[in-house]
């Protein structure tokens, strides 16, 4: 007989120290989180003290803050993290290997990224009074520089996050089809790739697969577009989850994807909803998602919980302290800049980008139970971080009777066949 108890939020891009720990607005929500076993939240930073090179390129930020963060995460309660995600290359190995150690020292169990693929790939642990949880984590959103390399006899591996890469392939039409290959013929677009496989650097296309640039097209009955999950990447999941079932009370996995479905964030692209299922599948007892920051629909399948994004949990990535060059180039600034008019630059005085969008700053904490392997008594707390505030003051959740977050939640998840009711202001599933 086994009881388990999970909590679990989106991304924490912390760059700042708490203000307080005395406050009704941490304390509130620290007593939800510390209530339960499995304390969960995605570390969307690196964390080190400049003891890397900032990357040619970035997730967006070049995220780094202080490792004294994690003392703040902690006082939360949370005592498992995933960083596999698009930030955990911004300041390349270095700062890869200096987070690392700052995890370790803080006693954080934490995943998804390592010394080597089978590293980053591992099953960590966490050990509570009332079982022992596994925690895989994954991310999709991820420079190909940044993905861990295997080690082999002869060689060691390459620090980096453990990915869960997808296919993506174009269907068109005969007559479409024929006026691709027009357009690459004239264009000689294909011309590096032909070369490529002439003199034995990639392998030759299938015969049923044309690529226009980097781009696959397979010739069908109707114009669509199809994502799957990377076959070698899905199967090294699958073997994982297999064995933390084995060693574990419970699986959980971490993906951590920004890819959408068309041109709504909100929307799960096809291979993350199929990654996710074949997770369960083999095993996984929960799927917590994040990347897009912001909240996406809660699918229920095979009696397990599949939360496709809870959005942010601490959104702080306008208050980093220091930018790399790169970043001032693109904006058109020099020397003379400093890191107020960098910001300024990208959000253009805060009137475009994440600063405008409330979804943003409206997200949830997920806690549910687990009896004998069975989901139980699923609830969803709504949280703000300060919409509408001074980018320096936003940024920190607060625990809220807000109805319409729910709602909201329940609109993205009604097409999951998810039923969410309201209860005192909290998000109530029933499984």
């Amino acid at each position: 007989m086994s009881h388990l108890t999970f909590s679990a939020t989106g991304d924490s891009f912390i760059t700042r120290r708490l203000p307080s720990v005395e406050e009704s607005s941490f304390t509130n929500l620290a007593k939800i989180i510390q209530q339960t076993d499995f304390r969960f939240t995605n570390l969307e930073t690196t964390v080190h003290r400049e003891e890397g090179y900032p990357s040619a390129n970035s997730g967006g930020t070049w995220a780094m803050s202080s490792p004294d963060v994690l003392k703040d995460l902690q006082a939360y309660g949370f005592n498992v993290l995933a960083w596999a995600n698009n930030h955990s290359l911004d300041y390349l190995h270095d700062g890869l290997l200096a987070t690392e150690r700052y995890l370790d020292e803080a006693n954080f169990i934490h995943s998804g990224v390592g010394k080597n693929l089978a590293a980053a790939s591992a099953p960590k642990y966490l050990e509570t009074k009332n079982g022992r949880v596994a925690i895989i984590s994954v991310t999709s959103t991820i420079h190909e520089s940044g993905i861990a390399g295997e080690q082999r006899p002869d060689l060691i591996g390459r620090p980096g996050v453990n990915p869960l890469r997808y296919e993506t392939t174009f269907y068109v039409t005969q007559e479409e089809m024929k006026a691709l290959q027009s357009i690459a013929e004239k264009t000689d677009i294909n011309a590096r790739r032909d070369l490529s496989i002439k003199e034995g650097f990639i392998l030759p296309d299938n015969d049923e697969v044309f690529y226009f640039g980097q781009y696959k097209f397979v010739q069908g009955p109707e114009t669509k577009k199809v994502t799957t999950p990377h076959e070698a990447d899905m199967k090294r999941m699958i073997e994982k989850i297999s064995e933390a079932k084995r060693q574990a009370d419970a699986v959980v996995i971490s993906i951590h994807s920004h890819e959408m479905d068309g041109t709504d964030k909100a929307e799960p692209a096809q291979f993350l909803v199929e990654a996710a299922k074949q997770s369960i599948d083999a095993g996984a007892d929960a799927i917590i998602g994040h990347g897009p920051h912001i909240l996406r629909g809660i699918e229920i399948y095979k009696n397990k919980p599949i939360f496709y994004s809870l959005g942010n949990f601490i959104f702080q990535n306008d208050s980093v302290e220091k930018l790399p060059a790169d970043f001032y180039t693109q904006y058109n600034l020099n020397h003379e800049a400093n890191i107020s008019d960098a910001l300024d630059a990208r959000s253009d005085n805060d009137t475009r980008g994440f600063a405008m969008d409330q979804r943003f700053w409206e997200s949830i904490v997920a806690t549910w139970s687990m009896q004998d392997g069975e989901i139980t008594n699923i609830r969803l707390h709504p949280i703000e971080l300060g919409y509408g505030k001074k980018r320096h003051q936003r940024g920190w959740p607060t625990v809220v009777k807000n109805d319409d977050i729910i709602k909201q939640l329940q609109q993205l998840s009604e097409p999951f066949g998810t039923e969410i009711t309201i209860q005192n202001g909290i998000g109530i599933i029933k499984t």
